[in-house]
Formats: structure tokens, sequence, C-alpha cells
């Protein structure tokens, strides 16, 4: 074993950012972010990320300082997410069996992100001397084809929840939500009684909750108005200004409709991974096929670049058929043969 572990790194004299912990630089980032109004799904992941890599600081024992802080720390640490860490280590709603050693490459890649977003600011205010992250790179993301959801399974997850209990009816108007709205689970659940207008059918999705930043107006059926409508009265009891709640009155967290939405999933035996963003891509497909244009769906998602647009149009094996059948040149090259016979 290394008999250096644990002790103070020294690369230069009076290097910037020696002075304070490590604790109290990302206090200093993290107040920076607060000031630059970051939605609070993105510091809770700066939070998130910063912890991670506080529990392996601690489990290889080197201390909390810029200093301890090297590529090859942060190198050793991608390679602890990707082989050794337990995937929902310590959560108190996931059962053992799903307690997987080894995140994947996606996921570490995002909790180095915003490491690395911390360091890039901390060097560029001047507060440290070098970024430790300049030269890590991202992990290998293995490409798969996107799987979008069928409408037979998409009628599946809705008949799912039990809509005699509050519960189940609260996550039936949330199913119903997601597919109108082609939102993000975080847009739908932040959702506010102001920000529905029943006058003009439509949800405000706030600029604070925004991923883009950019606060839009986003048009509903009717039928889902109406849906809303009848949960808000539903939950009147609860005097909260959110539409989805609890069973005790507080706003319904993301993680916990997820494996809501992988029960039911499981309970109507549909085979294929269900989160809450496949409605998503899978709305976004529909949309296209039906007839709309990328210019009104970008605006439905919040899109400014229409080129953004691609990543949700993932179109199904059936309708990629039906083009193929009706555009094949063989229709060019068959077409006289296929002529009546002469008999």
């Amino acid at each position: 074993m290394d008999n250096r572990m644990g002790k103070r790194y020294k690369n230069g004299r009076n290097e910037r950012g020696a002075d304070k912990s490590l604790d109290e630089l990302f206090d200093i980032f993290y107040a920076a972010k607060v000031a630059e109004g970051r939605s609070p799904r993105t510091l809770e992941l700066y939070n998130e990320s910063y912890r991670y890599f506080c529990a392996y600081m601690t489990e290889v024992d080197v201390e909390r300082t810029i200093t301890a802080v090297t590529p090859d720390l942060l190198r050793k640490y991608v390679a602890w997410l990707l082989h050794s860490k337990r995937k929902w280590d310590g959560h108190p709603h996931k059962h053992e069996r799903d307690m997987t050693v080894g995140l994947s490459p996606v996921t570490v890649n995002t909790k180095m992100k915003t490491l690395k977003t911390m360091f890039n600011f901390l060097e560029e205010e001047g507060i440290i001397d070098r970024n430790p992250s300049a030269r890590i790179r991202k992990v290998k993301e293995p490409e798969k084809q996107i799987t979008i959801m069928s409408v037979e399974e998409m009628k599946q997850l809705m008949a799912a929840p039990n809509q005699k209990t509050y519960a189940g009816f609260r996550d039936y108007v949330i199913i119903n939500v997601l597919i109108d709205s082609f939102c993000r689970i975080n847009e739908v659940l932040s959702l506010k009684r102001s920000d529905v207008d029943f006058d003009h059918d439509s949800i405000y999705i706030n600029e604070i909750v925004a991923k883009s930043r950019r606060g839009r107006t986003v048009p509903l059926q009717r039928r889902t108005m109406r849906l809303i409508q009848e949960l808000i009265k539903e939950c009147e009891e609860f005097d909260s200004e959110y539409v989805f709640l609890t069973n005790y009155g507080g706003p319904l967290r993301d993680d916990r409709f997820r494996d809501r939405l992988k029960n039911y999933a499981e309970k109507v035996g549909i085979n294929i991974r269900i989160h809450p963003h496949l409605f998503r891509h899978t709305s976004a497909t529909l949309f296209l096929e039906n007839g709309g244009t990328e210019r009104y769906l970008a605006e439905i998602m919040g899109h400014s670049d229409l080129r953004m647009v691609s990543r949700y149009t993932h179109l199904s094996q059936k309708s990629i058929k039906e083009k193929h059948d009706e555009f094949s040149p063989m229709n060019n090259v068959i077409s006289n043969l296929q002529k009546k016979r002469k008999q």
C-alpha cells in the first residue's frame, strides 16, 4: 500500500486555493451557481456529484484539499465509479437486487461533468492555479438504438394505475400530461396551480425549472386539462401550490414516480425499460409521424435549435417499413413486371 495515502500533496509554493479545504471551494462554486439562477435540479446534481467524490476520497484516505486532487486521482475515481461503486447504495426505496456494482458510462460522465464544471469555474475565477480535470476525457458510451413505446404499450401503462385510489389517479394524470405535453418529468412535477391556464388549455413551464432556462407555454388537449382540474380539486385539503402531491401533501419527487412507473410496467408485462423520459421520445416521434412539423415540435419541447429535435425523433420500425414500401426504387423496377399476364 502507498504509505503516502492520506497525506497532503504539495505541487508548488503558495498554490492558490491551498489555504482552503475542498469543502470551502465547493461552497464558493455552489454559491455562485445559486446566484446565477441554476435550477433546483441542477444544484441537486452539483451536491450529489460532490458527495460521490468525497465518498471516494474518504474510502481511499485522501484529504479533501485541492492539492490532493490530481489527474491521476480523478482517473482512479472514474475507474471506481465504473467498477466498484454500488448503484443506489443507501437509497431508502431501492431493493437489494437493484444495488448492482458499477455505474453506467452515461452516469459516470454526468458525475464527472459537474466536477469539471466546478474546477473550470474555480480556475477561471483565479481561485485555484490549476484545473486537475482539464485532461480527463469522457468515458466512451455505448451507442444503442433508442427504443420508443408502441401505442399499445402506452395504453397499457395508462390502464395500470388504480384510479380508485388517490395515488393511482395522480399517477394516471401524470402519465396523461407526459404524453400530451412532451415535457420532462421534473417540469411536470414542478407544476404549480398558477402555471395551469384553464382558459387557454395550456401549462407554463417556468424558466427556473426548464433545462433551457427559457420559459414556455405548452398547449394541452381539453381532456388532459379536465384531468388536471379534477386532481387539483381532489388535493384542495392539502392547501399546496403544487399540482402533483404525495399522500401526505408534499411535492412528489421524480425518483418516487420512476419507481411507481417501473412497477406499473412490470404489472402489465411490458418488457422494455420504462422511464419517464421515454414518453418524451415516444410523443415526439408520434407527433412527427402524425404530420407535425419539426418547427412546432421544437417550440413545444423547448428547443431553440431545430437540430436538437432530431434527438427525439427515433422513427418507429413500423413507420420506417411503411415509408420503405411506399418509396422503394423496387416499385419502379417491378411495376411493369406486375402487370396482369395474358391468359
